[in-house]
């Protein structure tokens, strides 16, 4: 079996602890936590072309970027 690989800044305990909330998680919990993440004021959620998507990760990584 190979070694796992994670993404920058996680390990096996993260992941481990992220599975276990989601896991333990009733569905109203579930739900409220979809629920709330389209009520953000800073963030929004929206259909982009499939052909525009790398147009939209270039402008959003230029803006982390400063």
């Amino acid at each position: 079996m190979s070694e796992a690989r994670f993404p920058a800044g996680w390990d096996e305990d993260r992941v481990r602890r992220v599975l276990e909330h989601y896991e333990k998680q009733s569905d109203e919990e579930a739900v409220a936590e979809d629920e709330a993440a389209y009520e953000s004021t800073t963030h929004t959620t929206m259909a982009v072309p499939v052909d525009l998507v790398p147009s939209v990760r270039e402008l959003i990584a230029k803006r982390r970027a400063g």
